[in-house]
């Protein structure tokens, strides 16, 4: 598709074809997801392999952040633990001092974390592609050092228990710290992301945001204002790294400084690599790949970290566009032999 054709599809018609066309194929691979989810849980019988999954599924949203971030906006971050730990700590610190209700500071903890990065995102994501990588990294490790060092307010190195009241909108609060139960909470939400962030990547502000990536010279002198739709698609993937952070500090029942460290920026940035970001699962798809082989080399070396490495170089080299790409060209062959 050329610049022109995507700034055309803005326009009308093409956009709410596309939308009906594909809206009940979303709604029922969304339900076989979600039944495929529950089924694992139950099939899968050791604890520790069910914690792994959840969380893998944990991490996978905020690979979903970046990879959805990369998509619409042609931006790397390098630092989404910033909004990863800053909705892990929210949730610390309310069950500390007792702000509010767990419930409501569930919410906060994933608007806040978007609120965070719309204001920022006024300033940065009109910087070059690097700088903002750069300033996101920095932004995220100045918040890991204030992390450790405020020790009267985060307890630094040690961090925080995160204490929780007996039940969580209805729910008894082991539902969120079992590894089986939560599995299916981490999954549904997961599922949810992707169906929210697929919805919207094939609206008109979707495509908008596509066409803006693409040239944004052009989407101005047609006169759409560029900044702020750039700036809400960050918001956006702030929210649902936040998200992601809610469901860990449920699941662990602890906030350390390692939920801001550049680490886990990068473990999710290199799934998000892996899965690739052209399709919006891929970056969870390369969540699996990632736990997978994190799982199964780090039994038998600690030099894991090195087969990682090799897959990243690989993909980057040979599948540019990801494992995902590499699935949906061969699926397209397939349909095309069948027919």
């Amino acid at each position: 598709m050329s610049k022109s054709q995507v700034i055309a599809l803005g326009h009308g018609s093409a956009v709410r074809a596309r939308t009906g066309s594909g809206a009940w194929r979303l709604l029922a691979g969304s339900a076989l997801l979600l039944v495929a989810g529950v089924a694992m849980s139950w099939l899968v019988g050791s604890q520790l392999l069910l914690g792994l999954m959840t969380r893998a599924t944990i991490l996978a949203m905020v690979a979903t952040a970046i990879g959805f971030l990369i998509r619409q906006n042609g931006l790397t971050s390098f630092g989404h633990a910033a909004f990863f730990g800053m909705a892990v700590y929210f949730m610390a610190l309310n069950g500390k001092y007792g702000w509010m209700p767990a419930e409501l500071a569930v919410l906060l903890a994933i608007v806040l974390p978007a609120l965070f990065a719309f204001f920022v995102g006024l300033i940065i994501v009109q910087l070059p592609p690097l700088s903002f990588s750069m300033v996101m990294l920095a932004l995220a490790q100045s918040l890991y050092q204030l992390m450790l060092r405020w020790r009267e307010l985060a307890n630094g190195d040690d961090g925080l228990s995160v204490r929780l009241p007996q039940t969580l909108f209805g729910l008894d609060i082991e539902v969120f710290q079992a590894p089986q139960s939560m599995f299916i909470v981490s999954w549904i939400a997961l599922v949810l992301v992707l169906v929210a962030i697929t919805w919207m990547a094939r609206s008109r502000f979707g495509v908008l945001t596509i066409a803006i990536r693409e040239n944004e010279e052009r989407a101005r002198y047609l006169g759409y204002h560029t900044l702020i739709p750039r700036v809400l698609v960050l918001s956006l993937s702030a929210a649902v790294a936040g998200l992601a952070g809610v469901l860990s500090a449920l699941y662990d029942g602890f906030a350390s400084p390692d939920a801001l460290h550049w680490s886990l920026s990068g473990e999710t940035l290199i799934m998000a690599i892996i899965g690739g970001s052209n399709a919006l699962w891929g970056p969870a798809l390369g969540a699996v790949i990632f736990f997978f082989i994190k799982d199964t080399v780090g039994n038998m070396t600690e030099h894991w970290p090195a087969i990682i490495g090799l897959l990243l170089v690989t993909v980057t080299v040979v599948l540019p566009r990801g494992v995902s790409d590499l699935l949906l060209r061969l699926s397209s062959l397939r349909s095309r032999g069948k027919s």
